[in-house]
């Protein structure tokens, strides 16, 4: 399943949820830096200040969802909705909201006001979550020696097929990105576009 590529969209018409949003993505993103670059050993789930603020963000997510379904590129504006599903990706404290997460955006992504290729990822999440294989190859583990290592894959041989379709690189290149990414030092809003936790990490 596809969309159409989402283009410039006017202003939010929540402004107050939009600035909602980002403060809490601002406020995860040290935490979920230095877990992006920790073995899954490292930090046992559940455990710091981090995931502390984790749950917090989910339960605003949550209300939000609540009130007004997922918020969109119309609802609160591009950099919200991302913070919103980079909330949502971490959501693990909450699974309750993380799958209501999964299941609202995947509405506003067959209106055209979301965006697939982040669903992708927050589906993978919540399959892997589960115990169950991703679809997508977007979810890895990082290994003891840190390097991440993908998690099993549905149907292996036709993942690049899939990711083909709903916009992703191959999943060799992603993987090899990902590394890299991971090798090089973190800036100050890398967490942004690259939001692992501490025992999952996300290749574009």
């Amino acid at each position: 399943m596809t969309t159409q590529p989402i283009g410039l969209v006017p202003g939010p018409r929540r402004p107050d949820l939009a600035a909602e949003l980002t403060h809490c993505l601002d406020v995860a993103r040290e935490h979920w830096q230095r877990l992006a670059r920790q073995p899954a050993t490292a930090f046992p789930a559940g455990l710091g200040p981090g995931r502390h603020t984790d749950y917090r963000n989910a339960q605003v997510l949550g209300r939000l969802i609540g009130d007004y379904g997922w918020p969109d590129l119309l609802l609160v504006g591009q950099d919200a909705a991302k913070a919103a599903y980079l909330i949502a990706l971490h959501a693990d404290p909450r699974r309750d909201i993380q799958v209501a997460a999964m299941r609202e955006m995947h509405q506003a992504v067959r209106r055209g006001t979301a965006s697939m290729r982040d669903w992708v990822h927050l589906h993978d999440r919540v399959l892997c979550a589960d115990g169950a294989p991703q679809v997508y190859g977007t979810q890895h583990q990082l290994g003891p020696d840190g390097i991440p290592v993908r998690l099993p894959v549905r149907d292996p041989e036709e993942l690049d097929v899939r990711r083909r379709e709903v916009g992703l690189p191959p999943a060799t290149e992603a993987l090899a990105a990902l590394r890299q990414r991971l090798a090089a030092e973190p800036t100050s809003r890398s967490a942004a576009d690259d939001p692992p936790t501490a025992n999952l990490t996300v290749a574009a």
